[in-house]
């Protein structure tokens, strides 16, 4: 009679609870203006198509409304802190998703780590934006990974004996991108030297000439769309006729429209591509992006989306808005299908077991060229 009591009890108490909750509040915190703006606008456009197919979660068989509130860290780290204090603080939202990069990501994650709420990066790919942190996810691969499949790419691939690595110093993800790519081709037999420069340059002649006398046959460039089209640009014009190499932020279209013909034949890593087929939910997704949007679907706006149903799945299993709950639920996400491939976090870590995509842009385009799997 007890336990019949209880079971009642329980249940009449998740009734009240579902009747209580008239929406689930959720944050965004990504790019949307500033030097990378283009990451934070196709991060948000894929959010938007996610919650035009998905725009409630089940909460004690009642379907609750999904309210996502966006607001704008301008690609700085700072703001990229506040917007985590006023997302959680003001706005009262139960996880976050965002931001795209690694410098803001970690800005903004110790704050949700702090006020333990979960954030899910989608793009953020330096390993210490999720290390020693339980409330850190992402959604992406990790740059350890990237790192060495670019320079296993670079050797059999490129035949790359002696590269120049153009690193802008005031980005963690480029300086530990870098760092890893160097770990890497190193231990194939490779060569390679550095030179710096800062977010927002425009003019690399110094560098390049300098780079250019070494002699390289390969450049590679781990940072973001804007500078690495300049760079190209240069490049080309200065004579190199060498290989262009580059990771993740070199995907956006910007790319093509600032370097136009310079940027022909970059390789660089990404995490989704439309003709790649990395789950059964690859080719729905592409469809109803391309229906929506009248556009290819990119690798920013699949990852955000893949991002948003991962929270939404967490909140479905643990049944909660609780935050910490949220944030067990997330770590125990197992065999997860995104669109951009299936999820599952080990044990103590955020950070999932990911396929790689390498893109060559071909006659003015971004081509598959292969997918990497772990």
């Amino acid at each position: 009679m007890r336990k019949f009591f209880l079971i009642v009890l329980i249940v009449s108490a998740a009734l009240m609870f579902a009747a209580e909750v008239t929406e689930v509040r959720i944050g965004a915190g990504w790019e949307m203006t500033g030097p990378i703006a283009g990451f934070g606008q196709m991060s948000w456009d894929g959010v938007k198509l996610a919650m035009k197919l998905r725009p409630t979660v089940k909460i004690a068989g009642k379907d609750v409304p999904v309210n996502v509130i966006l607001l704008d860290n301008k690609g700085d780290k700072a703001e990229a802190a506040n917007v985590a204090k006023r997302l959680i603080d003001v706005e009262k939202v139960v996880a976050i998703l965002g931001p795209c990069t690694s410098s803001c990501a970690l800005a903004a994650g110790a704050i949700a780590e702090q006020k333990q709420v979960a954030l899910v990066t989608n793009t953020a790919t330096n390993p210490l934006v999720t290390q020693n942190r339980r409330f850190i996810f992402r959604a992406c691969f990790v740059d350890t990974l990237q790192g060495e499949l670019l320079a296993k790419f670079a050797w059999e691939e490129f035949k790359a004996k002696k590269v120049a690595i153009f690193v802008d110093v005031a980005q963690d993800y480029v300086v530990g991108l870098a760092n890893y790519f160097k770990r890497a081709f190193a231990k194939f037999g490779g060569k390679f030297f550095e030179v710096y420069y800062n977010t927002g340059d425009q003019d690399f002649s110094a560098q390049l000439t300098y780079a250019l006398a070494q002699n390289p046959d390969t450049i590679f460039l781990p940072g973001y769309y804007a500078e690495i089209a300049l760079i190209c640009k240069q490049a080309r014009e200065l004579g190199f006729k060498g290989n262009f190499l580059a990771g993740d932020g070199a995907d956006a279209p910007e790319l093509i429209e600032i370097g136009g013909k310079f940027v022909e034949g970059l390789c660089y890593t990404t995490y989704f591509h439309q003709d790649a087929d990395l789950s059964p939910k690859t080719k729905p997704f592409v469809e109803a992006y391309t229906k929506e949007y009248n556009r290819r679907p990119d690798a920013f706006g699949a990852l955000a989306f893949d991002a948003y149903n991962l929270v939404l799945d967490a909140i479905e299993r643990a049944q909660s808005l609780d935050p910490v709950a949220i944030r067990d639920a997330l770590a125990a996400t197992k065999d997860f299908v995104g669109v951009a491939g299936t999820i599952s976090f080990p044990p103590d870590s955020g950070d999932p077991i990911k396929p790689a995509v390498i893109i060559q842009i071909k006659n003015g385009k971004p081509e598959l060229k292969t997918v990497v799997r772990p």
